[in-house]
């Protein structure tokens, strides 16, 4: 039998992933422990998305502004996006998980396009989440990126949409770790967005915390810009 979740349109959701450094450091740990911990959550929350009714996940794994941190951490975050993807695609692929990167690749250490290239080939036919992780992604750089590809007579919402790939709009933003913000990720895409903002971190975060945001996001009013409709009375 069916959830009530998996019987709702497909929503895309997209989470901040955010707190692994000082849920390390809160713990005595090094950073690097925490982003370990985080690729754990990664894995938990992939798993029980389809179940609560999300058919799109976008994860921001590292920014266009993260390669301003130290030399050591973004070598070892570059080091888990390796591991990841060389444990991860199979299972992936026998979960029905089709796996996409989104965000520059020509900065990245030499071998991890490749490994990319190859994960996204061996997930092709999944169908049952469009699992989507950023990495050295800014989306302002994305929407320029496109804006240049479609030139000024090219531009209108639709084609900027399309432009900036297959998902569409996304339909709940998670933060975790308390912070408040967007720090530049899918800004377009997140326009009528329901944002939920958590104080867990990262790698504290579980398929509790995700159901609760879906269950907070299906009891908000969404009119995107338009009035409520009006309530039919109930007759007598």
């Amino acid at each position: 039998m069916q959830s009530s979740f998996e019987r709702r349109p497909k929503l895309h959701a997209a989470i901040i992933m955010d707190g692994n450094g000082r849920w390390a450091s809160a713990r005595g740990l090094p950073r690097g422990a925490g982003h370990r911990a985080g690729v754990k959550t990664i894995q938990r929350v992939a798993e029980a998305a389809p179940d609560l009714g999300i058919g799109t996940l976008t994860l921001y794994a590292f920014s266009s502004d993260n390669w301003r941190r130290p030399a050591d951490e973004v070598g070892g975050l570059m080091r888990l996006l390796r591991a990841y993807l060389r444990s991860e695609t199979e299972r992936l692929a026998r979960t029905g998980t089709r796996l996409t990167v989104i965000g520059r690749r020509d900065r990245l250490p030499e071998g991890i396009p490749a490994a990319i290239e190859r994960a996204e080939a061996a997930t092709a036919s999944g169908t049952r989440l469009s699992l989507r992780i950023a990495v050295d992604y800014s989306s302002r750089d994305a929407i320029l990126a496109a804006a240049a590809r479609l030139g000024p007579e090219g531009l209108s919402r639709e084609a900027m949409s399309e432009a900036l790939g297959e998902a569409g709009d996304v339909d709940l933003l998670i933060r975790t770790g308390g912070e408040q913000r967007l720090s530049d990720f899918l800004l377009w895409e997140a326009a009528y967005a329901e944002l939920h903002f958590t104080d867990r971190m990262w790698p504290d975060f579980g398929e509790g915390d995700l159901a609760a945001a879906v269950t907070d996001f299906t009891a908000r009013d969404r009119r995107f810009g338009g009035l409520n409709a009006p309530r039919v009375p109930e007759a007598a």
